[in-house]
């Protein structure tokens, strides 16, 4: 199954930077399963491929992508989607959440890009293209060092150099040059405010403090982390 043929089948148009993703093979993921991590996973580290050490993203390979959205479509699957809305997925979260095009809210040219909750019937804006999408999403892995599988600081900023590495060239010029002079900076330890006067430590490149500012500045969203209704049922 190619992208071409999916998009026949449904009646819709990738956004060409995905196109264009799977074109350069950073969508070649292989197929997941239970060595995946010990056999494929290091090959791909060097020239990672699309968000490869992005924190709850599982990217989905072209096959899988068809896979699920064959499952969205499906009028008997337990969602209930609104056929009015048009999701296309092109990645996962552990929990089985999908990351979708919303491929009927495209707006001036761009698709938003999606969360969409399998437990309840809501989808999350998360940006509006993918473009910004991969945006944030190299802005929270420089802020979130994974020190709960104790990733040590030269393991972290060389996942991070080889990731910039191969996402560089789909990001704006100025995008790109945000993230590396981030990369060039010293790891902080920091603490995230919580509600009820709780916080919580968290290591990277930079606070979520200066991370919500840079994505105001330069990816500006006004349906960022708002949710709506997608479900026919109730």
């Amino acid at each position: 199954m190619t992208l071409a043929e999916i998009e026949q089948q449904y009646s819709f148009t990738y956004p060409a930077l995905y196109r264009q993703l799977d074109r350069d093979g950073m969508l070649a993921v292989g197929e997941y399963g239970p060595d995946w991590y010990k056999l494929v996973y290091p090959t791909l580290t060097e020239r990672p491929t699309l968000l490869l050490h992005a924190d709850d993203f599982e990217l989905l390979s072209v096959k899988a992508a068809a896979a699920a959205m064959e499952e969205l479509a499906d009028p008997d699957d337990y969602r209930q989607i609104d056929p009015a809305f048009r999701f296309i997925p092109f990645a996962q979260t552990g929990a089985g959440d999908h990351y979708c095009f919303f491929a009927s809210g495209q707006q001036d040219g761009d698709m938003p890009v999606v969360l969409l909750w399998h437990d309840q019937d809501e989808a999350q804006y998360l940006a509006k293209n993918l473009q910004d999408f991969l945006f944030h999403m190299l802005l929270n892995s420089m802020a979130d060092q994974d020190t709960y599988n104790d990733v040590s600081d030269d393991e972290f900023k060389e996942q991070l150099a080889n990731t910039l590495g191969t996402h560089a060239r789909y990001l704006t010029a100025r995008q790109a040059e945000v993230l590396q002079a981030l990369l060039a900076r010293d790891i902080i330890d920091y603490d995230v405010l919580l509600p009820k006067g709780r916080k919580e430590a968290h290591r990277g490149l930079l606070s979520d403090i200066e991370l919500a500012g840079l994505r105001v500045e330069l990816i500006p969203y006004e349906k960022f982390d708002s949710c709506f209704a997608y479900s026919t049922a109730g």
